[in-house]
């Protein structure tokens, strides 16, 4: 393996920026101001932040079953791009994550060709609760309960089975939640308006705060009730913030994420974006927008991932009712959220926290998420004030919600265990992405 030294580096890690040099040796990170070992590859950072890579917690990469949307290796190679070294792909696939068999095959198909290191959630059904309690630890990052069906027809709302996953888990608990009852019956009262001719702007009065409430509400009672860990995925509004406490993940068994897209739209961007940024749940106001800002900041918000899920732009072209929801971000969600910094409405150590550190703790995943001496080098290079130039979308869909945008930071460099797979536009050779280990008592 190439030895690296990065030199010139602003190095965010742990609350604190420091110049310095960093040492890569065997896939691992040396040291910080160490000696190199003998013929040591020097990278100068010129001042650019060097960053634990991006863990997402929540990808949709559509293998197996919907492999002309994407597929791992595509995904995974935009994911790199954008500086995400780790991801946590969901069960909604074909067939679903839902038994130890199709975990497994996962896990396979990723050991083949993903670039970034990976992990799968087991998905939970209204009758798999066996299965869910005796899932292999070593092979799942957690539980994924769709509290409120998002996509294919992995809706849990059995109460024997929710009691049943909230008291027995042995893994943590990530939901999607809303409440189809009231999403159902918003999109009756549209279609009563406006026929088959709804526009996209209705999506977050369709899937409401209210919807959103109601069942984030229930997970968190549930959770309560039984002492489980919860992760609710992907919040939306003000309202839901009020069932968070702020402060330290370290003193929490119930977490919540927010995603790079409801942190950058809001319901205005509807008028121009359309389908382009039609996700469940749905962005919303700029008001909600704000309140999750600064529950990011105040702590209620743990973990800021993507929600990557791309359908094609002919599914895309579809009416509203239609067109299916979910975007592609993982190649620009760490140049978005350094739009925050830009605005000073988040530090650049912050978004640290909020990408590596806290998934890592979330879900004691081994060694990664920290620049620290011994842990694999998952590294990625952020030049803050060089704006990402024009590139290929690599994901497979072609399309990105953010490919008009201006972005003012560009990723140059990305390391997955220690190897340079990334660099200004090019991806280079070198042996695909691990399965992550979890530390868990």
């Amino acid at each position: 393996m190439v030895s690296y030294r990065i030199v010139n580096a602003r190095i965010v890690n742990e609350g604190a920026i420091t110049a310095g040099d960093l040492v890569i040796e065997g896939g691992r990170i040396l040291g910080v101001n160490v000696p190199s070992p003998a013929g040591a590859t020097v990278v100068d950072a010129a001042g650019a932040f060097l960053l634990p890579g991006m863990i997402d917690d929540q990808v949709h990469f559509r293998e197996p079953g919907f492999e002309h949307k994407a597929t791992i290796e595509t995904e995974s190679r935009a994911a790199v791009a954008g500086g995400i070294t780790s991801y946590m792909e969901m069960p909604n696939t074909n067939p679903q994550t839902v038994t130890a068999e199709a975990l497994a095959d996962k896990h396979a198909r990723a050991a083949a060709r993903s670039m970034a290191n990976y992990a799968f959630y087991f998905g939970a059904t209204n009758d798999n609760l066996e299965a869910v309690k005796a899932v292999d630890q070593r092979l799942a990052c957690g539980v994924k309960v769709f509290m409120g069906s998002s996509t294919g027809n992995m809706l849990v709302d059995d109460t024997r089975t929710l009691e049943g996953i909230f008291s027995a888990s042995p893994l943590v608990i990530a939901t999607h939640c809303e409440h189809t009852p009231t999403i159902t019956a918003n999109e009756a009262a549209a279609r009563a308006r406006y026929g088959d001719d709804i526009p996209f702007s209705e999506h977050p009065r369709i899937r409401s705060a209210e919807a959103c409430y109601l069942s984030s509400s229930l997970a968190v009672e549930l959770a309560r009730r039984h002492g489980a860990r919860l992760h609710v995925l992907h919040l939306t509004t003000a309202r839901e913030l009020d069932l968070f406490q702020p402060g330290d993940l370290a003193d929490k068994r119930i977490t919540a994420e927010a995603c790079v897209h409801h942190l950058f739209f809001n319901d205005t961007s509807y008028a121009t974006k359309g389908a382009a940024i039609k996700c469940n749940p749905a962005i919303k106001s700029a008001a909600d927008q704000q309140a999750l800002w600064g529950a990011v900041n105040d702590g209620r918000i743990d973990v800021i991932a993507t929600d990557h899920a791309p359908h094609t732009a002919a599914e895309k072209a579809r009416p509203y009712a239609e067109a299916p929801a979910g975007l592609p971000l993982v190649q620009h969600a760490l140049p978005a959220l350094f739009e925050h910094v830009r605005a000073g409405r988040f530090t650049v150590e912050t978004v640290v926290e909020k990408t590596a550190h806290a998934p890592a703790r979330l879900f004691a995943v081994a060694e990664r998420g920290f620049i620290r001496e011994g842990y694999w080098a998952d590294l990625v290079l952020v030049d803050p004030s060089m704006p990402t130039a024009p590139q290929p979308i690599y994901s497979k869909c072609g399309w990105s919600p953010f490919a008009d945008v201006a972005l003012n930071s560009r990723i140059r460099m990305t390391w997955v265990n220690g190897e340079l797979r990334y660099q200004d536009g090019t991806f280079l050779p070198g042996p695909g992405g691990s399965a992550l280990e979890f530390t868990r008592r």
